[in-house]
């Protein structure tokens, strides 16, 4: 029996590819009798456009048309319709648009990142990627490839600086576990931008840190709390946002600081921390924001925190 190749002839360059690619998820947006076929056709060009892009088992993937590809899929768009498109796909498809994405978003050309480029000179990529946590069936596949573009600062500047990351307010809080952890994973990663944090945009700090208090206050995310707690690194960028040069930014940080001192089960780092800088701590808490004289539930607190800090030993081994 003769052996069929894999793919027609259609398929053969990343121009012809792209082509199929787009005229078939133009069928499968149309929701009519033809979407068998041109499913098909979509997991098929899916297929071979990460063959060129990751190669295969015994072939490195071919330089010159892992370019070809990269450059048409910013002027077709395709990029921007994949993501739009990606509910109508099917599992395997997702699986690989996830895989398209990444692979063609870590590609450098000597310093420069070309996709990084092109998704800045097209915001909305990201937008729409940030709302794929509000659809269940694309929702963690959008989390897989949102982190991969917050990890490139540009990327990760538009969407913190953007009136659309207080979203994520609504994502962590999400009825769905596992949905609500994956945008707190998300989350997570705008942490590692301490720099951009403590800039001068004040609202974006003040917003991330007030989200991240009201994350882990919520007695559903107790999970989530024990693993932020527990990470000396959390704590140390708590301590200094307490000396923030903004009291409104000092006292969200406040909020955060007092779950690390409350919990009954302390890391040994977390421990270590606190003690070392215990005299500081409590002498730096003893006046830290004494005009609030009006919030006794705050004076309460940080009365409570000074006794856990003063009360606090060195285990021994």
């Amino acid at each position: 029996m003769k052996k069929m190749p894999l793919f027609s002839k259609s398929h053969k360059n990343p121009a012809e590819i792209v082509k199929v690619l787009k005229d078939n998820l133009a069928i499968l947006e149309k929701q009519d009798k033809k979407t068998d076929k041109a499913s098909e056709e979509v997991s098929k060009s899916l297929q071979a456009m990460k063959e060129i892009l990751c190669g295969t088992n015994d072939k490195e993937p071919p330089t010159e048309a892992v370019a070809q590809l990269a450059q048409e899929l910013y002027n077709s768009g395709l990029l921007v319709t994949l993501i739009a498109d990606l509910q109508l796909i099917d599992f395997e498809g997702k699986k690989d648009v996830t895989q398209i994405f990444n692979n063609i978003l870590r590609r450098q050309i000597g310093t420069r990142s070309p996709t990084v480029e092109y998704i800045s000179a097209h915001p909305h990529i990201l937008f729409m990627l940030l709302k794929g946590y509000e659809a269940p069936q694309i929702a963690l596949r959008c989390g897989i490839m949102l982190r991969e573009c917050i990890r490139h600062e540009p990327l990760a500047k538009i969407i913190l600086f953007s009136n659309q990351f207080r979203d994520f307010f609504k994502y962590v809080e999400l009825s769905t576990f596992d949905i609500a952890s994956d945008a707190f994973a998300t989350f997570k990663i705008f942490e590692d931008y301490e720099k951009l944090l403590q800039s001068e945009n004040y609202v974006t700090k003040r917003q991330s840190i007030k989200l991240l208090g009201e994350l882990i206050l919520d007695r559903h995310n107790f999970a989530i709390m024990t693993k932020y707690i527990s990470k000396p690194e959390n704590l140390k960028l708590m301590m200094n946002l307490l000396r923030d040069k903004s009291p409104n930014i000092q006292f969200e940080a406040f909020h955060v600081f007092k779950v690390f001192v409350a919990s009954p089960h302390k890391t040994q780092p977390i421990v270590e921390i606190l003690l070392k800088n215990q005299p500081k701590l409590i002498e730096f808490l003893s006046s830290f924001q004494k005009e609030r004289t009006d919030d006794e539930q705050f004076s309460d607190e940080k009365n409570y925190l000074i006794k856990q800090i003063r009360d606090l030993k060195k285990t021994t081994p």
